[in-house]
């Protein structure tokens, strides 16, 4: 299901950082405010959550960028990256 081994990256904690980062990030955000949102995302949760967080921002930053910016919706971005399906 595309999600790296005994990392278990769920669709519904994907969807609900990229929510969280969307937020952060504000209506119509350009690289640095994606970036600044990306940070702040993950420290708002705590223990491994959190540290899922940072694997997933970590690991598809460029994808979630490049979607924030482009204003796809948090559960699009999540399905192409294939942690969730579509």
């Amino acid at each position: 299901d595309g999600v790296a081994p005994g990392r278990g990256i769920k669709c519904s904690l994907c969807t609900k950082v990229l929510k969280k980062i969307q937020a952060l990030a504000g209506d119509d955000p350009d690289e640095s405010a994606v970036q600044a949102a990306l940070q702040k995302g993950c420290r708002a949760l705590r223990g491994a959550r959190g540290r899922q967080c940072q694997q997933l921002v970590k690991k598809y930053q460029e994808q979630i960028s490049e979607g924030l910016q482009n204003g796809d919706l948090p559960r699009d971005i999540c399905t192409a990256m294939g942690i969730c399906r579509s």
